[in-house]
């Protein structure tokens, strides 16, 4: 079996970044409105609305922030129901609770991906919606979108684990009205925290923005000199004084971070394919494992390794997770970790907690591993052997091995 390495660190951080967090430590403009034009926020902001082919983008504190702040920007009402799926994090209820609207949970099915059926019928009375590309897995968006569409329902993409990944031709989080990212260490681009939102909507920008932080006139600072977006400063003029600043913005050090990775995500993602499908397609030979696979119009970007256990129990799957965990690789059963944020049941700060029961019964024998793009496919056969070993260990040759 293959030495394994530390599945939890990333890929170093680009000489690039060091040169340029150099140059603001000796210039103390950490701020992203301290320089009258071209901060690196600013730059980041403007290369990466190029990278996804959207007109705009905003850099704020969090994935999290960006969803907050894409609620407040469409301007729904107090108490506005915000449709989602019941498999996410505890971070993405928590935005719709924080923007005063009240977050509304659909089924998942084995998949991890909406149940189209549930979805559908709890649509009536829905503000907006909110689809997480849970751990980076594509619902059907035709589908979604067009019963969206067809009620008039903003759609805001949480693609917190979907930077890189294609939907049918176009890239997840540009099919929405908006879309957001994460920056967070385990996420495709690291910059320990960060996120940023998309969107080629003037006036949600523009919004967003001011709500963001830019206090006074420093909305002026989101557009690059010789643009002419008339139609983008007339939306910042028509708010500005009449929206409160929640002061989520992103520092210059995270975007010096972020630049220089975004050259690298098209590696990256390439390489967490790679990666991904070669385990999964060893693992998938056990009897007790099972990876779902992926619907047909989408191109995956994953970083990590999502399967679901067979024919154990509850006790059998714990032992699973502790074998393999002495074996080298760290596994969760997300519905059987002890407070586990992405189980729907222990978000209690939504109030009342609603039955879903597909989706529970998927989460409690659905497992989550890392699996980084820089493994090489040596280290990707060394997490495979321990899966299989594992579960073999806590089973028994109780059946032909690959039947």
């Amino acid at each position: 079996m293959s030495a394994l390495p530390n599945m939890h660190h990333a890929e170093p951080i680009p000489e690039e970044a060091r040169a340029e967090i150099e140059r603001l430590l000796q210039s103390g403009d950490l701020f992203r409105y301290t320089a009258p034009e071209d901060a690196p926020v600013a730059l980041l902001e403007r290369e990466f609305a190029a990278l996804m082919g959207s007109k705009y983008a905003l850099a704020v504190s969090s994935c999290s922030a960006a969803l907050f702040l894409s609620l407040k920007a469409l301007g729904l009402p107090r108490d506005a129901r915000v449709l989602l799926p019941g498999f996410t994090f505890a971070a993405v209820p928590s935005s719709v609770v924080h923007a005063d609207c009240v977050p509304v949970l659909c089924e998942v099915g084995d998949n991890y991906r909406v149940d189209l059926a549930d979805f559908e019928a709890k649509l009536e009375g829905v503000s907006a919606v909110i689809i997480s590309h849970m751990r980076g897995h594509t619902s059907d968006m035709d589908a979604i979108m067009r019963l969206c569409d067809a009620r008039g329902l903003p759609v805001i993409e949480d693609a917190a684990h979907s930077l890189g990944t294609v939907w049918g031709g176009r890239k997840i989080g540009t099919i929405g009205k908006i879309g957001c990212f994460s920056f967070q260490s385990y996420k495709l681009v690291n910059a320990g925290e960060g996120g940023i939102l998309v969107t080629d909507d003037a006036d949600v920008v523009a919004r967003a923005v001011i709500l963001s932080g830019a206090y006074e006139h420093n909305w002026k600072k989101h557009m690059a000199r010789g643009d002419n977006r008339a139609d983008l400063e007339e939306a910042f003029a028509r708010w500005q004084n009449r929206l409160p600043l929640y002061n989520l913005r992103m520092s210059n050090l995270s975007a010096a971070v972020i630049r220089p990775q975004l050259p690298q995500i098209e590696r990256r993602v390439v390489e967490g394919r790679r990666n991904h499908d070669f385990v999964a397609e060893r693992i998938n030979l056990s009897p007790w494992i099972e990876v779902p696979e992926k619907l047909g119009p989408e191109e995956r970007a994953p970083d990590s390794l999502q399967f679901n256990l067979v024919g154990m129990s509850r006790d059998e799957m714990r032992a699973f997770a502790d074998t393999a965990e002495e074996m080298g690789v760290k596994v969760q059963v997300f519905g059987l970790s002890t407070d586990n944020a992405r189980a729907f049941w222990n978000w209690q700060f939504m109030g009342e907690i609603p039955e879903l029961p597909r989706t529970r019964a998927m989460l409690e024998r659905a497992c989550d591993t890392r699996l980084p793009a820089r493994l090489t496919l040596e280290e990707c056969a060394g997490v495979a052997d321990v899966l299989v070993a594992a579960a073999e260990a806590v089973m028994g040759e109780t059946r032909a091995y690959g039947t």
